[in-house]
């Protein structure tokens, strides 16, 4: 999944950056709020990290902006601001959930997860799809119960086919979810993840809809 976040502080920024990276995140990571702020506009984001002591512009400012303009991804507020009338005021301008620094990476892993399983209508930690359970929580896949061992850009790539169903999804959308600016990604890496998923879980579990995209179960 992309996240997008938005924060001035290098050593949390990093650290955030990183730590999710390492779990199969996408991060597009931006320190300066005005350019975070225009670039929701530019990925299909599934959430965003919003910081809200930023320069030159109040995190606040930026998410009124963007519920003013229509848009409706998900956002995790990250401050230091701890007053209650702070929190009240971030969630009546539409942020979607809240937490104070300092905080852990685990937690903010599980509620970026909450937020994106809410969006997709999933309210369960565990999707399941056929003879395949895949446990949002600790990102651990079984397929007839028994446990597959799959790369992060495979687990990440299930979870987008898990969570859009009955949905042709394009190779450009593919690789927008998957990869940010900065990955060097070459023209047949969504193929290759494709093909991994199919040798490891069933040849029939993604459809090639020929000159559109791919589509999770066999035609019908």
């Amino acid at each position: 999944m992309r996240i997008l976040l938005i924060e001035d502080d290098m050593l949390i920024g990093d650290g955030i950056h990183v730590g999710l990276a390492e779990l199969g995140f996408t991060i597009d990571w931006f320190t300066d709020g005005l350019i975070g702020q225009q670039a929701i506009d530019s990925a299909p984001y599934d959430a965003v990290i919003l910081d809200l002591s930023l320069p030159g512009i109040d995190g606040m400012d930026i998410l009124r902006t963007w519920r003013k303009n229509g848009r409706d991804e998900p956002v995790l507020i990250l401050t230091a601001r701890d007053a209650l009338s702070q929190r009240v005021s971030g969630l009546q301008l539409g942020a979607d959930d809240y937490l104070c620094k300092p905080f852990a990476l685990e937690e903010v892993a599980a509620r970026l997860q909450a937020l994106i399983r809410r969006r997709s209508g999933q309210l369960s930690s565990i999707i399941q799809y056929s003879d395949i359970v895949f446990d949002t929580s600790n990102f651990s896949v079984t397929k007839e119960g028994m446990p597959v061992v799959l790369t992060s850009r495979e687990i990440k790539l299930l979870e987008l086919f898990l969570l859009n169903q009955n949905r042709v999804l394009n190779k450009s959308f593919i690789q927008e979810k998957l990869y940010s600016w900065s990955d060097d990604v070459s023209s047949n890496t969504v193929e290759v993840h494709i093909h991994n998923l199919r040798h490891k879980l069933g040849k029939h579990l993604i459809r090639t809809i020929y000159g559109i995209g791919y589509i999770l179960g066999e035609e019908a």
